[in-house]
Protein backbone atom coordinates (compact mmCIF):
# COMPACT_ATOMS: atom_id res chain seq x y z
CA UNK A 1 0.00 0.00 0.00
CA UNK A 2 0.98 3.73 -0.72
CA UNK A 3 1.19 5.87 2.24
CA UNK A 4 -2.28 7.37 1.49
CA UNK A 5 -3.83 4.03 0.83
CA UNK A 6 -2.43 3.06 4.24
CA UNK A 7 -4.32 6.34 5.56
CA UNK A 8 -7.23 5.99 3.58
CA UNK A 9 -7.45 2.26 5.36
CA UNK A 10 -7.04 3.43 8.94
CA UNK A 11 -9.81 5.95 8.03
CA UNK A 12 -11.89 3.62 7.11
CA UNK A 13 -11.37 1.14 9.69
CA UNK A 14 -12.06 3.68 11.95
CA UNK A 15 -15.75 4.07 10.09
CA UNK A 16 -16.28 0.41 10.94
CA UNK A 17 -15.23 0.76 14.58
CA UNK A 18 -17.30 4.23 14.93
CA UNK A 19 -20.15 2.51 13.15
CA UNK A 20 -20.06 -0.50 15.43
CA UNK A 21 -19.11 -2.83 12.16
CA UNK A 22 -15.54 -4.24 13.14
CA UNK A 23 -14.62 -7.47 10.87
CA UNK A 24 -12.89 -8.78 13.19
CA UNK A 25 -10.33 -10.34 10.57
CA UNK A 26 -6.85 -11.76 10.63
CA UNK A 27 -8.06 -12.37 14.52
CA UNK A 28 -7.50 -16.40 14.26
CA UNK A 29 -5.01 -19.36 14.52
CA UNK A 30 -4.15 -18.82 10.62
CA UNK A 31 -3.23 -15.44 11.08
CA UNK A 32 -1.27 -16.33 14.26
CA UNK A 33 0.45 -18.98 12.25
CA UNK A 34 1.69 -16.58 9.43
CA UNK A 35 3.02 -14.17 12.06
CA UNK A 36 5.61 -16.85 13.70
CA UNK A 37 7.94 -16.36 10.87
CA UNK A 38 7.85 -12.01 11.27
CA UNK A 39 5.63 -9.13 11.16
CA UNK A 40 5.13 -6.64 9.07
CA UNK A 41 2.86 -3.51 9.91
CA UNK A 42 1.78 -1.25 7.69
CA UNK A 43 1.60 1.44 10.40
CA UNK A 44 2.63 2.36 13.73
CA UNK A 45 0.39 4.06 16.47
CA UNK A 46 1.76 6.36 19.21
CA UNK A 47 -1.12 6.07 21.43
CA UNK A 48 -2.05 7.13 25.33
CA UNK A 49 -1.93 4.56 27.74
CA UNK A 50 -5.25 4.92 28.35
CA UNK A 51 -6.95 1.91 28.73
CA UNK A 52 -10.29 3.39 26.68
CA UNK A 53 -8.07 3.81 23.92
CA UNK A 54 -7.27 0.79 21.64
CA UNK A 55 -5.82 1.36 18.16
CA UNK A 56 -5.65 -1.98 16.75
CA UNK A 57 -9.91 -1.80 17.52
CA UNK A 58 -10.57 2.00 16.60
CA UNK A 59 -8.56 1.18 13.21
CA UNK A 60 -10.41 -2.36 13.13
CA UNK A 61 -7.15 -3.66 12.24
CA UNK A 62 -5.99 -7.90 12.55
CA UNK A 63 -3.06 -8.95 13.92
CA UNK A 64 0.39 -7.74 12.79
CA UNK A 65 -1.31 -4.94 10.54
CA UNK A 66 0.08 -2.26 13.58
CA UNK A 67 3.10 -1.71 15.49
CA UNK A 68 1.52 -0.03 18.52
CA UNK A 69 3.18 1.80 21.19
CA UNK A 70 1.16 3.52 24.39
CA UNK A 71 2.49 5.90 26.34
CA UNK A 72 0.71 7.77 29.15
CA UNK A 73 0.14 11.24 26.60
CA UNK A 74 1.29 9.66 23.67
CA UNK A 75 4.40 11.37 24.25
CA UNK A 76 7.47 10.66 21.96
CA UNK A 77 10.45 9.80 24.46
CA UNK A 78 13.94 7.91 23.64
CA UNK A 79 12.55 4.68 24.22
CA UNK A 80 9.27 5.47 21.86
CA UNK A 81 11.44 6.48 19.08
CA UNK A 82 14.14 3.96 19.14
CA UNK A 83 10.90 1.48 18.87
CA UNK A 84 9.66 3.27 16.18
CA UNK A 85 13.19 3.61 14.66
CA UNK A 86 13.30 -0.17 15.13
CA UNK A 87 10.11 -0.49 13.02
CA UNK A 88 10.99 1.92 10.01
CA UNK A 89 14.28 0.83 9.68
CA UNK A 90 13.67 -2.86 9.65
CA UNK A 91 9.88 -3.56 9.46
CA UNK A 92 9.66 -0.92 6.02
CA UNK A 93 6.59 0.59 7.99
CA UNK A 94 5.56 3.80 5.87
CA UNK A 95 3.23 5.73 8.43
CA UNK A 96 3.16 6.81 11.66
CA UNK A 97 0.07 8.44 13.44
CA UNK A 98 0.43 9.99 17.04
CA UNK A 99 -2.64 9.35 18.19
CA UNK A 100 -4.42 11.86 21.31
CA UNK A 101 -7.42 11.25 22.83
CA UNK A 102 -10.24 13.26 24.77
CA UNK A 103 -10.19 14.11 28.21
CA UNK A 104 -6.39 12.71 28.36
CA UNK A 105 -5.62 12.46 31.84
CA UNK A 106 -1.87 12.99 31.39
CA UNK A 107 -2.76 16.15 29.53
CA UNK A 108 -5.16 16.68 32.59
CA UNK A 109 -2.30 16.24 35.15
CA UNK A 110 0.48 18.36 33.31
CA UNK A 111 -2.41 21.38 33.55
CA UNK A 112 -2.99 20.77 37.34
CA UNK A 113 1.05 20.79 38.09
CA UNK A 114 1.30 20.17 41.38
CA UNK A 115 3.77 17.66 42.55
CA UNK A 116 3.23 14.03 41.55
CA UNK A 117 6.23 12.57 42.34
CA UNK A 118 9.50 11.92 40.14
CA UNK A 119 9.01 9.25 37.66
CA UNK A 120 5.16 11.35 36.63
CA UNK A 121 6.76 14.40 37.09
CA UNK A 122 9.22 13.85 34.62
CA UNK A 123 6.50 12.34 31.91
CA UNK A 124 4.92 15.47 32.40
CA UNK A 125 7.00 17.86 31.97
CA UNK A 126 7.59 16.61 27.97
CA UNK A 127 3.38 17.76 28.00
CA UNK A 128 4.57 21.33 28.98
CA UNK A 129 5.70 22.75 25.53
CA UNK A 130 1.84 21.75 24.27
CA UNK A 131 0.70 23.44 27.29
CA UNK A 132 2.28 26.55 26.60
CA UNK A 133 1.79 26.23 22.68
CA UNK A 134 -1.65 25.84 22.74
CA UNK A 135 -4.19 28.58 22.01
CA UNK A 136 -5.70 28.08 25.20
CA UNK A 137 -5.91 25.93 28.27
CA UNK A 138 -8.77 23.19 27.64
CA UNK A 139 -7.56 20.00 27.96
CA UNK A 140 -8.47 18.94 24.09
CA UNK A 141 -6.82 21.74 22.69
CA UNK A 142 -4.24 20.93 24.45
CA UNK A 143 -4.20 17.51 23.69
CA UNK A 144 -3.68 17.97 20.12
CA UNK A 145 -1.37 19.88 20.19
CA UNK A 146 0.88 17.47 22.16
CA UNK A 147 -0.35 15.03 19.57
CA UNK A 148 1.11 17.66 16.49
CA UNK A 149 3.92 18.38 18.73
CA UNK A 150 5.21 14.34 19.42
CA UNK A 151 5.31 13.82 15.53
CA UNK A 152 7.17 16.98 14.96
CA UNK A 153 9.62 15.07 17.94
CA UNK A 154 9.85 12.28 15.71
CA UNK A 155 11.26 14.15 12.99
CA UNK A 156 13.11 16.33 14.98
CA UNK A 157 15.03 13.96 17.21
CA UNK A 158 15.78 11.08 14.92
CA UNK A 159 17.67 11.30 12.22
CA UNK A 160 16.52 7.52 11.22
CA UNK A 161 12.82 8.90 10.38
CA UNK A 162 13.92 12.45 8.91
CA UNK A 163 15.86 10.42 6.90
CA UNK A 164 13.41 8.32 5.35
CA UNK A 165 10.55 11.15 5.74
CA UNK A 166 12.87 13.06 3.42
CA UNK A 167 13.02 10.44 0.75
CA UNK A 168 9.48 9.80 0.28
CA UNK A 169 9.54 6.41 2.24
CA UNK A 170 7.67 7.68 5.86
CA UNK A 171 4.62 9.86 6.54
CA UNK A 172 4.02 11.01 9.91
CA UNK A 173 0.86 12.70 10.92
CA UNK A 174 -1.14 13.63 13.98
CA UNK A 175 -4.76 12.23 15.43
CA UNK A 176 -7.80 12.89 18.05
CA UNK A 177 -9.69 9.91 19.23
CA UNK A 178 -13.28 11.17 20.48
CA UNK A 179 -13.96 8.80 23.48
CA UNK A 180 -17.90 8.94 22.87
CA UNK A 181 -18.17 8.28 19.36
CA UNK A 182 -15.40 6.30 18.65
CA UNK A 183 -14.02 8.80 15.80
CA UNK A 184 -10.63 9.63 14.96
CA UNK A 185 -9.62 13.11 13.78
CA UNK A 186 -6.41 13.60 11.69
CA UNK A 187 -5.36 16.74 12.25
Amino acid sequence: MTQEQIIERLRKGNESFSNNKLAHELQNQDRRSVLVSGQAPWAIILSCADSRVVPELAFDTGLGELFVLRVAGNIANTDTIASIEYAVAHLDTQVIVVLGHESCGAVGAALSGGDNGYNLNHLLAQIEPAKAQAENSDVNTVVKKNAELSANDLYDRSKILRNSVEAGNLKIVSAFYNLGSGKVDFL
